[in-house]
Parts: C-alpha cells; sequence; structure tokens
C-alpha cells in the first residue's frame, strides 16, 4: 500500500504535514485568537429556542441571502460591491486560488504570514512566493515586494491587515503601491478589523484589483466557520463557480444572522478585549527578558531572550496556559511566542506564570 499511496498522491502533497491543532482540554486556551467571551444565558436561550424551530431535513438557501445582507451591514460592505461567502475564510481562500490557478500561475504573500496561503496554493498546485517582512517591526519590505512582483507576476497577493502572526498593520501607502503593481488580484484579509483602527473596505471600486475578505470567528463565532469576500461582481461572480453548493449549512445561517441581530453585545466583547489587550500590553512592556510588540489584532507577540520560549511554553503548558509556539517556524519568529488575549482572569494567570518564570527561569 504504501508504494501505491507514493505513486498517486502529489509528491507536494506528501511533503507537506497536516495542520496541527494541539489538545486543549482542562486549559486556559489562548493559542488561537478566539474570542473568550460566551453569550449571556439570556441570549442563549433565546438561540436554543431558534434553532429548536428550524428545519434541518431541506438543503439551505444556496446563496444565503439573508445572512449576506446581514453581513453587509454589519461589515460597512459598499452597496454596490457583492459578497460571497464561505465555510471559513479558508474556503475563500482555496476559491479564489482554484479560480485562478493554471500552469505558470502563482500566489505571493509575505512572511510570516497565515499558514494557509502557502499551504492551499501548493493543494492547488500553484507556485508560492513568501516575501520576508522587514526584521526589525515586521513592517512591508517594499523594495523586496517590487521586485517579486515584477519577477513572478502573480494571480494572487494576500495580505493580512492586521497581520498574522505579528499583529501590525501595515502602511496604508504601501498596500497602495501594492495595489498599483500588482498584475493580478489583491486581497487584503481583515480577519482582525474588529481590533483595528483602519479597513481598506471603503476602498473597494477605486482599484479593479482589490477584494476584501473578513470573517465572523474573532468577532466569537469562531464555531460557525464563516467567512466573507467583498468585492466587484465582476470578480465574485466567477469566483462564485467554484464555490461548493451549500456551503453554509442552515444553522450557521440561522446562528450568525440572530447573533448579528445582536451587534451591541459583540461590540461590547470586542471594546473588552481591545482594553485587555492594552493592560496586557503594557504590563509586558514592564517584564526584563520579554520584547513586545505592538498589535491591532486580538494578540499580541512577545520575544523572549535566546533559547527560552520553548522552556517559557512549556512552563505555561505545566501551569495550564496553552499559548502558541512560534519558534522554529520563521526565522524571523526566532525565539517567540504569540499570546491570544483572555479574560482578565486569564491574563492575569498568565502575566503570572511569565514573571514567575522570568524570576527564577
Amino acid at each position: 500500500m504504501e508504494d501505491q499511496v507514493k505513486c498517486w498522491i502529489r509528491h507536494e502533497i506528501q511533503a507537506l504535514s497536516a495542520y496541527h491543532v494541539p489538545e486543549a482540554a482542562d486549559l486556559i486556551k489562548l493559542d488561537a485568537m478566539e474570542n473568550p467571551y460566551t453569550w449571556p444565558e439570556d441570549l442563549r436561550r433565546e438561540w436554543a429556542s431558534l434553532l429548536a424551530g428550524v428545519d434541518v431535513n431541506r438543503y439551505p438557501d444556496p446563496q444565503a441571502h439573508a445572512l449576506a445582507q446581514r453581513l453587509r451591514q454589519a461589515m460597512d460592505v459598499p452597496d454596490e460591491m457583492a459578497v460571497l461567502l464561505g465555510n471559513g475564510s479558508d474556503e475563500i481562500i482555496q476559491m479564489l486560488a482554484m479560480a485562478v490557478s493554471g500552469p505558470g500561475r502563482s500566489i505571493l504573500s509575505v512572511e510570516p504570514a497565515f499558514v494557509m496561503y502557502r499551504m492551499i496554493a501548493i493543494w492547488c498546485g500553484l507556485d508560492y512566493t513568501g516575501v520576508a517582512l522587514n526584521a526589525d517591526d515586521f513592517s512591508l519590505d517594499m523594495p523586496a515586494l517590487r521586485r517579486a512582483i515584477e519577477e513572478t507576476r502573480p494571480a494572487l497577493i494576500f495580505l493580512a491587515c492586521p497581520n498574522n502572526p505579528t499583529g501590525n498593520q501595515f502602511a496604508e501607502q504601501d498596500i497602495l503601491e501594492v495595489l498599483a503593481l500588482a498584475p493580478g488580484l489583491v486581497v487584503i484579509d481583515e480577519a482582525y478589523a474588529p481590533f483595528a483602527d483602519t479597513s481598506f473596505m471603503p476602498h473597494l471600486g477605486q482599484y479593479d484589483n482589490l477584494l476584501v475578505m473578513r470573517t465572523v470567528s474573532k468577532l466569537g463565532l469562531a464555531g460557525l466557520r464563516l467567512g466573507m469576500l467583498a468585492g466587484p461582481s465582476a470578480w465574485l461572480n466567477q469566483i462564485d463557480k467554484v464555490r461548493m453548493p451549500y456551503n453554509i449549512n442552515v444553522l450557521t445561517q440561522v446562528t450568525a444572522s440572530f447573533a448579528l441581530e445582536h451587534q451591541e453585545m459583540l461590540d461590547e466583547q470586542t471594546l473588552a478585549i481591545r482594553r485587555e489587550r492594552a493592560k496586557l500590553f503594557e504590563a509586558l512592556q514592564s517584564l526584563d527578558g520579554i520584547a513586545v510588540y505592538p498589535s491591532q489584532a486580538n494578540f499580541i507577540l512577545v520575544r523572549t531572550a535566546a533559547a527560552q520560549a520553548e522552556p517559557l511554553f512549556d512552563a505555561l503548558l505545566e501551569n495550564g496556559v496553552l499559548v502558541k509556539k512560534l519558534h522554529g517556524s520563521h526565522p524571523l519568529l526566532r525565539d517567540c511566542l504569540r499570546l491570544t488575549i483572555g479574560r482578565p482572569e486569564e491574563n492575569a494567570r498568565l502575566l503570572a506564570i511569565i514573571r514567575e518564570f522570568l524570576a527564577h527561569g
């Protein structure tokens, strides 16, 4: 059987590792950029009552019209722009890659960045180019980007703003230059837009090659797996052709629509996360032995002293706190950990363990 697998599975797939999600039972989970807040009990009861009346024997609305309209309003999509929904942003990235794939076609992004840009490019048989960010502040290396765009002529460029896993917002002028230089589509991934102060959504329609991607995962709806792509209908009508039928299930459609009817609750949770981010950032800055990077996302990137990232990760895990170990994933992330913003008591526990480690590690 092993010989058959080697024969028929594409070599580039065999070379990959499957996306790994660590076990997190009974841990304070600060590794996956999730919203740490659940819904109030009265709202949960109202939601449960609503779901009790949903029939699941029929296929869902294939275009999820009602939900799409809710998302347009919640995310300030310009009236003249179209929207396309996906089973999480991952499916939208995959649809984009499938729609433009072909011999000699490529995807370009920066590194470090969201790992799925590279993985999905490989799945879809596209070449992938990752342009390293500036080492000091993770800003765009514009000379390197200019060269890469000229040399590879990418069909797709993905830029996450704010960037994952670094948390910083790229300079608007730099992104506008990328839009001007790019021969193909430029997709601005705004997964962390609720925690940032700027968005490219208002720029839609000003640039023929601009699309904006959003998700509801960071709003507290990660379990629903729902993403949105916004942009001119000329593009989205074509990308829609590779969308799997009925990709947004009926429970997701009903639940997401219900949640967006209570936008004020989601906004309050977002504000609480932003407040906690500021407090955690200030506390981390006061610690000797930790370098802290400014963040416009719902996480903070930190760098430890040399060879201390793995011991600190282990100390946190041993004390019941799971964070993301980035050391070893990319040269620019040497000695780095990514800390998702949790509830106040979770952040306090995180800080207490870090302080104890630095004092006696």
